[in-house]
């Protein structure tokens, strides 16, 4: 999937994170800020790389701003930010159940 335009998904809420995707053009670049970011930086940005490959995208710009948001919710914000980035505003929810997600 090709990241068309500059989008955004999540608030600076607590236990939420802010997600902005725009194109890139050298595969997957993360900016991460986050409040728990030495404790578990390497699992957020495991969690948003694994999303990305998921839904096929190679070349991104990614900028997270944390706030101790679950695992959860960083995937289902990547994934917002992605699909809105194309256009898409519904997702195929059987086919992520499918996947175990």
């Amino acid at each position: 999937m090709e990241i068309k335009q500059t989008c955004v998904a999540g608030t600076m809420e607590s236990s939420d994170v802010m997600v902005t995707v725009e194109p890139g053009s050298d595969g997957i670049e993360i900016e991460l800020e986050s409040v728990v970011e030495k404790q578990f930086g390497k699992e957020i940005r495991r969690a948003i790389t694994e999303t990305l490959e998921e839904l096929g995208v190679k070349n991104v710009k990614i900028k997270a701003v944390d706030k101790g948001a679950l695992e959860c919710t960083i995937r289902a914000r990547v994934k917002t930010a992605v699909f809105r980035s194309n256009g898409k505003m519904a997702c195929r929810w059987r086919a992520q159940e499918k996947l175990g997600r």
